[in-house]
């Protein structure tokens, strides 16, 4: 896949967008599942350190539903937001839209991954709530 855009919007929300080539497809000439993961994944550690502003690692994933094809030759765009923040921990959810010129755009993907703010060793570290300050403000 060749990135065509990433755009950060408010802490905690990444948009990525990319289009779907060959060498990212499966026998059948759509997006490979596990291809759509590790994208999904890249998307929801974005929108994990823009909120925690601190490395963040993947502790788990919830859900993950591949809700239809992307063919080859589809722009794929991921959205992913922060829906919770705990001590450590952070919930985003994925969501992938799939189109071609001209037609609208798909839900494609669905996920949840929870991440956890880490240190300099790796190991967790408490998230300061300044994130959550600044949108209540």
């Amino acid at each position: 896949m060749r990135k065509l855009r990433s755009m950060t919007t408010p802490t905690g929300t990444v948009e990525l967008t990319e289009i779907v080539f060959p060498a990212e497809a499966n026998h059948y000439g759509t997006l490979f599942g596990g291809n759509a993961l590790q994208l999904m994944a890249k998307a929801a550690f974005l929108a994990a350190r823009g909120a925690a502003q601190r490395d963040v690692v993947m502790a788990g994933v919830t859900d993950v539903r591949f809700l239809a094809p992307v063919p080859v030759g589809h722009v794929l765009t991921l959205r992913a937001w922060v829906s919770r923040i705990g001590h450590s921990s952070l919930t985003v959810c994925v969501t992938g839209l799939a189109a071609t010129l001209g037609s609208p755009q798909d839900e494609v993907l669905k996920g949840i991954f929870e991440m956890v703010a880490v240190d300099g060793k790796g190991r967790p570290t408490p998230i300061t709530h300044a994130y959550l300050n600044q949108e209540t403000a």
